[in-house]
């Protein structure tokens, strides 16, 4: 006899359990290879590419207000360095005594120093001068601070005792004493003595940071298995351990950077940074601080961009810490 005939919405409310399971299997022959089953929603994607610490990094750089708004500081601080006759048609160096200390005046908005130069004019120059110096200072600072330290950190043994016993040497000079000392030797008109002088004080503290990064990252289960498939010691450096080394190095030097600024308007101020001709924000703050009660626009301008600077600096590294710091999530 033959099987009464069983409707398929009627399998599975009562014992059809073998039917049930003969129309399940002639539905998924009838399926094309790959479709989804009935019932099923769309297709999921492809998984994602997971994201590494950059992408993550940038990801929540992007949308922290700190980040943004020091960053734009930055932009038009470094835009006005390089052309800052956007915004200042002046000459910085034009002199009227007739105006000298006199105050805010229609086209000269800071007013006058005491030799009758327009203060806008100067403070918008003297960017130049401390953009160069905090960049440059910055970045040689943390290219030998991060190569010595780094193999030091790598190779250990000898050469790792001789730099740490050598940072112990340059920790242990007075910045503003060894300035002095220092730039009273080596003077120029220029601001490269002054990037000279930063750069020998600075590594020190790079190199360390950058030494315990590379000892951390070499213990790493991925540098070991690279050594163990005959990887060399510069593959491994550059391929394994500085990319995931490096990130308390740009943390570490963002944050110099403000506080290198700050350090050449005080060197300058005290008569051993940056020299006249040289139009500098130290230089101006310096010539002002005898007129502080009876003409303040002097001191108050060039110090406060000077202060804006150093602050957005300090500010973009302490977002770029935050975001970089895993610990911090």
């Amino acid at each position: 006899m033959h099987e009464p005939y069983v409707p398929k919405e009627a399998i599975g409310h009562g014992d059809g359990g073998s039917a049930a399971l003969a129309i399940g299997e002639a539905e998924s022959l009838e399926r094309r290879p790959g479709a989804a089953p009935p019932g099923a929603g769309p297709p999921a994607g492809p998984p994602g590419k997971p994201r590494s610490l950059w992408s993550d990094a940038w990801h929540d750089l992007r949308r922290n207000p700190v980040f943004v708004l020091s960053a734009l500081v930055i932009v038009f601080l470094v835009v006005i360095a390089i052309w800052p006759q956007l915004i200042a048609t002046g000459n910085p160096y034009r002199a009227d005594l007739a105006k000298a200390q006199q105050g805010s005046q229609p086209g000269h908005p800071f007013g006058f120093d005491t030799q009758g130069r327009d203060v806008y004019t100067r403070v918008v120059y003297g960017a130049r001068a401390s953009i160069t110096v905090g960049v440059c200072a910055t970045a040689g600072a943390a290219l030998l601070g991060s190569l010595l330290g780094g193999l030091a950190g790598f190779f250990g043994s000898w050469s790792d005792t001789l730099l740490s016993r050598l940072a112990d040497i340059f920790f242990g000079i007075p910045v503003l004493l060894g300035g002095l000392v220092f730039l009273s030797v080596v003077t120029g008109t220029t601001v490269w003595p002054v990037v000279g002088f930063i750069v020998l004080l600075g590594w020190p503290q790079i190199s360390r940071i950058a030494r315990g990064s590379v000892v951390t990252a070499k213990q790493n289960d991925y540098v070991q298995a690279a050594r163990a498939l005959g990887a060399g010691n510069g593959r491994m450096l550059l391929r394994h351990i500085a990319p995931n080394a490096v990130a308390p190095v740009i943390v570490v030097a963002t944050i110099a950077l403000g506080t290198y600024i700050a350090l050449e308007a005080t060197l300058s101020y005290l008569g051993a940074g940056l020299k006249p001709p040289t139009v500098s924000w130290g230089i101006d703050i310096s010539a002002a601080s005898t007129y502080i009660r009876s003409a303040p626009h002097m001191l108050l301008w060039p110090a406060g961009a000077l202060s804006i600077t150093v602050l957005a600096f300090i500010m973009l590294g302490d977002a770029v810490r935050d975001a970089l710091d895993p610990k911090l999530r």
